[in-house]
């Protein structure tokens, strides 16, 4: 009869651990992957200024000409069409993502140098 009651224990002790194991694979995976998108995004979105090219959720194009604490009014045409939205329906921040790119562009660029430069440093120790 012991035994039924240890095996009962050790049981329930790795259902335990399997379940324990199982959520924090559900966070590492799901949920911390999800508030750290979040949190760009909002980021993102209480960065706008006037004058930035913007992507609509609803996939409506152009420029912010003013920006409330949570409305933002943009301009979609030459004909000088203004919309207001909320914030939440920004998508995505055009000129701050062309920014960001051509940032990581010139860093590629400095890295690209400073390894080429490792390396004729390397070439002229050979030599010598």
């Amino acid at each position: 009869m012991v035994n039924f009651l240890t095996a009962d224990a050790t049981g329930m002790g790795s259902t335990v651990i399997m379940l324990l194991i199982m959520l924090a694979v559900f966070y590492f995976m799901l949920i911390r992957p999800e508030n750290k998108r979040k949190k760009k995004d909002e980021e993102m979105r209480s960065s706008v200024r006037n004058g930035d090219e913007i992507i609509t959720i609803g996939g409506i194009c152009g420029t912010v000409v003013d920006v409330k604490e949570d409305k933002i009014v943009i301009e979609t045409s030459k004909d000088q069409v203004r919309i207001e939205f909320a914030k939440w329906a920004i998508s995505s921040n055009e000129t701050q993502a062309a920014a960001e790119k051509e940032q990581a562009k010139k860093a590629q660029e400095a890295k690209a140098k400073e390894k080429a430069a490792k390396k004729a440093e390397k070439a002229n120790k050979d030599i010598r």
